[in-house]
């Protein structure tokens, strides 16, 4: 085997073992990198949909209730409907996302809260101050990640969920009298939920590790062909050059030229030498000619 191949072969064992090492920490550390990633994006779907409750709630409800004879309830205006048509039309974009006003006691029960998503609202009911929670649940498709952020009813929601006697009969007609009432001011009632498969920042965190194998494997064929290179012209040929001009002098051949030394790193110093053993030698042969 020769000096090549062994150089090559120690390159590729220590780099084969930094890719080890690398893999298994690399692979969790883009996981939890992608899991943010989504969790960003979360974010601001639950920014958007606040926004669009403040809109609803400040700006257009108060421009319907202006016009005279207004005596229609539309659902549009109510926040939770306002948000959560809003984020179903982003959900083009996001078909991965869903998003849901999670609420105990709705009056609309298309946003009444499921047996996880009332242990989310209880949590904020039980932990006063906590402005959001980050968890993981198993569903019948997977593991699934979701960000929920607690809403308050405000003294404004009370017209409407305080009793049925003081809502607007064009909602009672709508929803009936049996739902979405009794609420208290400032009270826990629901939680934004966004949820996402775990399959999402997954795959993103497979594509980024992936893409990283590729980027070093390829950073290490190319340093490999440069190193190569190097230690072919500044290690492997003045050594070659030396065995053949010291299989040259066994053999008894003094007409050879002596070796040029180039530069002043190890192999020069050990060229510059071989031609001083070189010179002796030669002056060894001819005094041994002459004596005979």
């Amino acid at each position: 085997m020769n000096l090549l191949t062994k150089f090559n072969l120690i390159l590729v064992l220590l780099f084969g073992t930094g890719l080890f090492l690398v893999s298994r920490f690399a692979k969790e550390f883009l996981l939890d990198n992608a899991r943010q990633q989504v969790l960003q994006q979360a974010q601001l779907m639950v920014q958007s949909a606040q926004s669009t409750r403040g809109y609803t709630v400040d700006d257009l409800k108060p421009l319907l209730d202006k016009i005279p004879d207004q005596d229609t309830f539309i659902a549009e205006t109510v926040p939770a409907f306002a948000a959560t048509e809003t984020f179903n039309r982003m959900k083009k974009n996001f078909p991965d996302y869903s998003y849901k006003e999670a609420t105990l006691n709705p009056t609309n029960l298309r946003d009444r809260a499921v047996e996880w998503e009332t242990d989310v609202v209880n949590y904020f009911r039980n932990n006063p101050g906590t402005t959001e929670f980050v968890g993981e649940r198993d569903t019948p498709s997977g593991r699934s990640l979701y960000l929920a952020h607690p809403i308050a009813a405000p003294k404004k929601c009370l017209i409407c969920h305080s009793t049925p006697e003081v809502a607007p009969a064009t909602m009672i007609k709508t929803y009936g009298r049996d739902n979405g009432f009794g609420w208290k001011e400032n009270e826990i009632v629901a939680a934004q939920i966004v949820s996402v498969p775990m399959a999402v920042p997954v795959a993103i965190a497979d594509k980024a590790y992936h893409r990283l194998l590729f980027y070093l494997v390829a950073i290490f064929l190319l340093t490999l062909l440069v190193v190569d290179f190097l230690l072919v012209f500044i290690v492997i040929r003045p050594v070659q050059e030396l065995a053949k001009t010291a299989d040259s002098l066994s053999k008894g051949d003094l007409e050879i030229p002596q070796m040029q030394v180039r530069g002043k790193d190890e192999i020069s110093e050990l060229t510059a030498s071989f031609n001083r053993m070189d010179v002796s030698l030669r002056k060894a042969m001819n005094l041994i000619q002459e004596d005979e």
